[in-house]
């Protein structure tokens, strides 16, 4: 995906003297559109009172390309803040009036994501890291699925705490209190608009998120974890890509976090052989990384091996070899789960 034109009309020009970088005038109109779509719903759903069953038709609309494209727009900004400084109301958009009704809690993507994952590369001390796991079975991710939903948020600031990151830590647990205060308010006003515009989203897209992180760092070399050409992934000619801002490239991203989500695809073809050389795991015309998820959940090592890349400088290998080579890349390190074991055995932090 690439910058698309410039501003189109009055409020595109409104907008644009004060972006950080003119090509991101792209994610304001996916978060103009994101917000539109979600405030017509909630308003439906407050204005009507809804009965039950139009969460049945609501949550769908969510989740058909919308709740993923919002999520990675809330991760785009986290790298590269969105807007020039002194506008502080126009930076908490995101987050805080369009976020939460696609299943983000305000400001706990960012924490999560900045505060821990990229600083420990997926490695142990990464609450989020697989490195722990046998990647291809599905007790090990319902394993992973279930510490994240029930224990991440005490795992999470026992972490920025030993980090010291109490400014982190305190935007968590206020982003995560306005958002348990705005469901139970709208469980007792408008108990199905509760379930429908907060609740729902956000089971679904943990689950999502984490099924998505799980397929992003399935492939880890355990003899090599820090290594991000190693411990990632990239998705090539995917619509996945022209969706959500170039997110399939996850190596790429890992190397150079701060890089601009237009220049991703540029940086991934400048350095192919040093991705060869590395023997980085890349996959071409997978539609995303659920599907990579499904395709290790159900064992089926023809379809990814049939769209793995032959890069050039990597050992050039045959249907046969690429299944032995990605089985080989999934097996967890029993170092990190001795880690894990260890973690969970510790006291939550208070």
């Amino acid at each position: 995906m690439q910058a698309g034109p410039g501003p189109r009309n009055g409020l595109e020009r409104w907008f644009l003297p004060r972006l950080r970088d003119p090509r991101d005038l792209d994610l304001v109109r996916a978060g103009l559109s994101l917000s539109a779509f979600a405030w017509t719903g909630a308003l439906a759903f407050l204005a009507l009172d809804l009965p039950a069953w139009a969460v049945l038709l609501w949550v769908p609309l969510v989740f058909a390309g919308r709740a993923g494209r919002a999520t990675l727009l809330i991760h785009a900004t986290s790298h590269r803040a969105l807007f020039k400084p002194g506008h502080p109301i126009l930076e908490r958009w995101l987050p805080w009036a369009m976020g939460p009704f696609y299943g983000q809690t305000p400001g706990s993507f960012f924490v999560h994501h900045m505060g821990m994952h990229h600083p420990e590369n997926n490695l142990e001390a990464d609450q989020s890291s697989t490195l722990a796991y046998r990647r291809d079975r599905l007790s090990d991710f319902l394993h992973y699925w279930a510490r994240f939903f029930f224990v991440g948020a005490p795992h999470l600031l026992r972490y920025l705490r030993l980090r010291r990151r109490d400014k982190l830590a305190r935007r968590f647990l206020v982003g995560e209190g306005a958002w348990l205060a705005a469901l139970g308010l709208l469980l007792l006003l408008r108990p199905v608009a509760a379930v429908g515009l907060l609740l729902v989203p956000m089971v679904l897209m943990r689950f999502f998120m984490m099924s998505g992180n799980w397929a992003q760092h399935a492939f880890v070399d355990t003899d090599d974890p820090d290594n991000a050409h190693r411990n990632s992934t990239c998705l090539t000619d995917a619509r996945y890509n022209h969706n959500c801002f170039n997110d399939g490239y996850h190596i790429v991203h890992h190397l150079k976090p701060a890089l601009h989500w237009t220049e991703m695809p540029a940086f991934l073809h400048a350095h192919l052989e040093q991705f060869g050389r590395q023997d980085a795991v890349v996959f071409s015309g997978v539609a995303n990384n659920q599907v990579i998820w499904w395709w290790l959940m159900t064992q089926r090592w023809d379809r990814m091996a049939a769209h793995l890349v032959d890069l050039p400088g990597a050992p050039q290998r045959d249907l046969d070899a690429k299944i032995r080579f990605l089985q080989g890349r999934v097996r967890g390190s029993r170092g990190a789960r001795k880690g894990l074991l260890a973690l969970e055995a510790a006291p939550a932090a208070r």
